[in-house]
């Protein structure tokens, strides 16, 4: 398995993805859209989510398919901005066909970054705003880092951000992650220089620097994410969303598998992962362009390539995220300039 041309989730055909972010507000919001509609389930294991038509996506639920998907920073303000990304598919006329009705159907997620130093004294929600405007930038090449629903992101050493991979797999079909990364565990080891997500890098997409020589780590949970929102209660300030997609044909229930699998890779790049705080969420996305062989043996390829993926985006987040003036937390790169 090797990336793809832009080792990014876009290298699926057919997907694209918008950012938009407000500098002063320190937030801001990702979509990742299709050409036509696609497959999607999700799986969620943070103990504390936040989340706009999840339940639609179990396999039992009615509709298979969905017109969009929206990771947000905002908190429970940030769901509006799935309220955007309906605008722009409705004015594009897509959407659920009932009747003469055309009903846009966007799942989404948020991240908290509400205590991140940004200005949130607004008088209007302004994610419906953002929800609209990162649907309207959707396109195959979009950054990294302090970028879209990753510009307010911290984990609790460094700034977090919106990371992104792909990977080929031997039959040709492609897997790629989308996260925003917000944790309240640390992506790197004491020190701040090394990866908890290193083992799995490749072509030095997060730095080269390889695994930390050192052992019997991870016994210390020092946060100075915790340590600059200590007043402010910080105990569900965290989360971890991602998106996982493929162009493998898989049903709604394949889909929550692969959703499933690729929780491993939060774990992986994240330590801890998966507390009574962080709202960690998988979505899985299917654009169906390649029929599966062999169901059991491709899904098992399937569900460990989105866990590398979603392992190695995580890092790539922090690795590439800008310091901004107002940052509570150091960037990865200031602290190893």
């Amino acid at each position: 398995m090797q990336p793809g041309p832009k080792n990014l989730i876009t290298d699926i055909p057919g997907l694209r993805v918008g950012n938009a972010r407000d500098d002063a507000l320190k937030s801001g919001t990702t979509v990742l859209v299709a050409d036509a509609p696609f497959t999607a389930s999700v799986n969620v294991m943070g103990g504390a989510p936040g989340t706009r038509e999840t339940d639609l996506l179990a396999p039992d639920k009615s509709v298979a398919q969905v017109d969009a998907l929206c990771l947000s920073g905002g908190s429970a303000f940030g769901l509006d901005a799935c309220s955007g990304v309906v605008d722009g598919l409705r004015a594009q006329g897509r959407g659920f066909q009932v009747g003469t009705a055309k009903i846009p159907l966007v799942p989404g997620a948020i991240i908290f970054d509400l205590l991140n130093g940004g200005e949130k004294d607004w008088a209007d929600n302004p994610y419906r705003a953002l929800g609209r405007a990162a649907f309207d930038a959707a396109d195959t090449d979009f950054a990294l880092g302090s970028e879209g629903a990753g510009t307010g992101a911290m984990t609790a050493m460094t700034k977090g951000g919106l990371g992104s991979t792909s990977l080929v797999l031997p039959d040709g079909k492609t897997v790629g992650a989308l996260v925003a990364a917000n944790p309240m565990g640390s992506a790197t080891t004491p020190g701040d220089r090394h990866f908890w997500a290193a083992p799995f890098e490749i072509d030095g997409e997060f730095g080269g620097l390889g695994p930390d020589p050192a052992s019997g780590l991870g016994r210390d949970l020092q946060s100075r994410k915790i340590a600059a929102m200590l007043e402010a209660n910080p105990a569900h300030a965290n989360t971890t969303i991602a998106i996982v997609a493929t162009d493998a044909a898989l049903t709604k229930a394949q889909c929550q598998r692969m959703a499933t699998a690729a929780h491993d890779g939060i774990a992986r790049a994240c330590l801890p992962a998966h507390s009574p705080g962080d709202g960690d969420l998988v979505f899985a996305a299917s654009t169906g362009d390649r029929t599966l062989a062999d169901p059991e043996r491709s899904l098992t390829l399937i569900g460990h390539a989105a866990a590398l993926c979603l392992a190695r985006a995580i890092a790539r987040a922090i690795y590439l995220a800008r310091p901004e003036p107002g940052d509570l937390l150091p960037t990865w790169s200031t602290l190893n300039a």
